[in-house]
């Protein structure tokens, strides 16, 4: 396999540190040439994992840094190979110049995701993990990434591991008695199957459970900001990303069409849209705005209804809280410009359907209310408990763990009906090839190495 090399810091801009990434057979000797340790022996026969302070080398051999590396045979590392890493000044020129003197020596360009696709190749982790990395990678908020370092750790995969072994016991003990009548292996009872097909779909219900915390760990909150024109909704979103997001003026009707940002809110991503005021109006533009502001309502997690609180004594006519019920998508209520208007003693918000969710006063220029907002939101999507890396969070899982679950109903369904033994195996090899699918191990395999592990020593 050939010797690849990256820089794994950003390497565009200035840093403090940088760091290039060697792997693959052969890569300490390839290092040597790049290398001078400061204690005289080669970089080869340094102690593994511990940094040794030393010399960078460009292509011509001459000094261009003095840094740390430290190398790591595999397969105790993160590709399973020999791999090595160097520390150095994070100068752009010395981090490209350390590279090339390493294409020179031997190596090549790694691609993207080639260090995570060889630990996947060498079984140092499964797609589950490998998915993992870029999860903690793309983290917006702590919890997302403590439940992306849960998952890198294994967790979704010993939950998934449990169903396979589950389903393993029933079909390698099929095979095994069929195929090796003169073994020593005891017969399998319905009673067994039954209860290994209800533990392992109570595990995938749990699992598919988590889809849409997952989504929100991952994507964020996709939430729509709606309201009358001119009720301030442009305002909160400025507000809420810290900067003049969208533009705000005292003219009714200035944003006529959608403006997104994403923020942190009460530590829940919220990926903010901003919505062209909801009215009638012969404006053909300001029509498709609102067009626009009604598809946003509809494809949102969470609505904020911005209501201007000299308007409070109209609220009973308000569209967009009709639009808002009329979603079925929880909602809060925003009474804007706080520091305008003093607000009455008890509102009640009026009309029929769903209740809003939260009721918050708010001055987007003051900020006077924000963490109220902040308190309402963070308990319509609590991060407060460590995910313990137990969650689906994208829709490859989502997808596999869901036909898995259809495949072990029907062999369910199929044991109950008094169907013969091939065809619950048939569902069952369904639900292990899906599970195969989400933590990229062959389910044939796995069946032909669990029939043989039941036979006894020396065979």
């Amino acid at each position: 396999m050939d010797i690849i090399a990256a820089i794994a810091t950003g390497g565009t801009a200035p840093t403090a540190i940088g760091i290039v990434r060697v792997s693959g057979p052969g890569c300490f000797s390839l290092c040597d040439t790049v290398f001078r340790p400061a204690n005289g022996r080669p970089f080869s026969d340094q102690p593994p994992r511990t940094m040794v302070y030393g010399q960078m080398l460009d292509a011509q051999g001459r000094v261009i840094d003095r840094g740390l590396a430290v190398r790591f045979p595999g397969p105790h590392s993160y590709t399973g190979e020999d791999g090595a890493e160097f520390h150095c000044h994070g100068s752009p020129v010395v981090l490209q110049e350390l590279l090339h003197a390493l294409f020179a020596a031997g190596a090549r360009q790694a691609g993207p995701g080639e260090f995570t696709r060889r630990a996947f190749l060498s079984g140092q982790m499964d797609l589950t993990e490998a998915e993992a990395v870029v999860d903690l990678i793309d983290a917006r908020t702590a919890a997302a990434a403590r439940n992306a370092a849960a998952q890198l750790s294994g967790s979704l995969r010993r939950d998934f591991q449990t169903v396979t072994d589950a389903l393993l016991d029933v079909t390698t003990r099929f095979y095994a008695v069929v195929d090796y009548p003169d073994e020593d292996i005891p017969d399998i009872h319905p009673e067994e199957v039954e209860a290994a097909l209800t533990t392992s779909a109570q595990t995938l219900e749990r699992l598919l459970a988590t889809c849409r915390r997952g989504r929100v760990l991952k994507s964020g909150v996709r939430t729509a900001i709606i309201g009358r024109p001119n009720a301030g909704k442009s305002s909160l979103l400025n507000a809420l990303a810290g900067y003049e997001r969208a533009i705000v003026t005292d003219i009714p009707g200035t944003t006529r069409d959608t403006v997104e940002e994403s923020v942190l809110c009460g530590g829940v991503e919220l990926r903010l849209i901003d919505t062209a005021g909801i009215r009638e109006t012969d404006d053909t533009v300001e029509q498709l705005g609102v067009e626009r502001s009604r598809r946003a309502v509809a494809e949102a997690d969470l609505v904020l209804v911005v209501v201007d609180i000299s308007a409070i004594p109209t609220l009973e006519h308000d569209e967009t809280l009709r639009l808002a019920r009329a979603s079925g998508k929880p909602f809060v209520v925003v009474f804007s410009k706080l520091d305008l208007y003093k607000p009455p003693a008890h509102v009640t918000v009026p009309g029929t359907g769903g209740d809003p969710a939260g009721a918050v006063y708010l001055s987007a220029v003051t900020g006077e209310g924000l963490q109220v907002l902040e308190d309402t939101v963070a308990g319509l999507f609590p991060q407060g408990s460590a995910p313990d890396g137990s969650i689906l969070t994208n829709q490859r899982q989502e997808d596999a763990a869901r036909r898995a679950l259809d495949a072990v109903e029907r062999a369910r369904e199929a044991l109950a009906s008094g169907f013969t033994p091939d065809a619950i195996l048939t569902d069952a090899e369904e639900a292990l090839d899906a599970l195969g699918e989400l933590t990229g191990r062959t389910a044939r395999e796995e069946i032909v190495s669990g029939i043989f592990s039941r036979f006894c020593v020396g065979k």
